[in-house]
């Protein structure tokens, strides 16, 4: 039976008060990953109290003020997701903060609940940001690496972007990250926070599917505003459908006190790495290279 229902958020289905979407531990049914996208019109603002979670404040559209425990992060943010990276902030659990914008616009918030709090509220530059060209061929995507294991500290969470040219695959061989094994895979649950450009008739479509002892059962058609959640199980892929450009923002968590991303591929398609050696990477990446960074 279809697990699609259960997993895949249509946009504005799983809104609350002033968010287009908020995807708690709690409503997901897991521990740690959360998510919540915040619009606001020009001139508005929003208190955002953290608890028990750090966040990130990431533009997704337009800029922001985020101001917090005295500071003032002033955040230029970009014209839209294809556009560029952007700039961030941090705030660490138990903290408070105003985000506010003069000229309006969307920002996303994700977050992983956390015990630890040795990390103060700070800035993330977007010249820092590792933008990564992975894959080759149909394969080609763009990563912007925003807060993983060497780019950005947190305590628990990792949040990166993936932007799929209009018929690539990304997400691609499928992977899974749902066991601590050392060295090889950490536990880490997952949302695939979803834009498509080329308007209301643009789509993509999500993977994911379990093991023998955990499974899962997800094929769902994506839309700009779409959510889909991954407690576990192989994911991927991410298609882009033709003529319509895929994002995601990549929010994941979990468990393990070493902050680790280790994933282990399906061992029946791992192999479709081996022949990105003799493709070139897609000429139409990166998004916005004519952008100054």
């Amino acid at each position: 039976m279809s697990d699609t229902g259960k997993y895949h958020l249509p946009a504005g289905s799983s809104a609350d008060g002033p968010y287009d979407l908020l995807v708690t531990p709690e409503s997901a049914g897991w521990g740690y990953s959360g998510l919540r996208i915040l619009t606001l019109e020009p001139g508005e603002a929003h208190v955002l109290s953290t608890r028990d979670c750090e966040f990130l404040v990431l533009p997704l559209t337009g800029s922001c003020t985020v101001t917090t425990d005295g500071k003032a992060f002033e955040l230029a943010g970009r014209t839209g997701v294809f556009a560029s990276a952007t700039d961030f902030a941090y705030l660490p659990r138990e903290s408070e903060a105003l985000i506010s914008s003069a000229t309006g616009g969307r920002f996303a918030l994700p977050s992983a609940r956390t015990e630890r709090s040795s990390l103060s509220a700070r800035y993330g530059s977007k010249a820092k940001v590792p933008v990564e060209l992975r894959g080759a061929g149909a394969c080609s995507r763009q990563v912007n690496n925003y807060c993983l294991p060497g780019t950005f500290d947190a305590e628990q969470l990792l949040v990166c972007e993936v932007l799929t040219p209009g018929g690539n695959w990304s997400s691609y061989p499928p992977h899974k990250h749902d066991q601590a094994r050392p060295g090889q895979e950490s536990e880490l649950e997952e949302i695939y926070y979803f834009q498509v450009d080329g308007g209301e008739q643009a789509f993509g479509y999500q993977r994911v599917y379990g093991t023998e002892d955990r499974p899962i059962d997800v094929l769902a058609e994506v839309r700009s505003g779409d959510t889909v959640l991954i407690p576990h199980g192989w994911h991927g892929p991410s298609i882009a459908a033709p003529g319509y450009d895929l994002y995601y923002l990549n929010v994941m968590a979990g468990p393990g006190q070493d902050r680790a991303w280790l994933i282990c591929d399906d061992p029946a398609h791992g192999w479709v790495r081996t022949t990105w050696d003799s493709q070139d990477v897609d000429a139409r990446l990166p998004f916005g290279g004519d952008e100054e960074r």
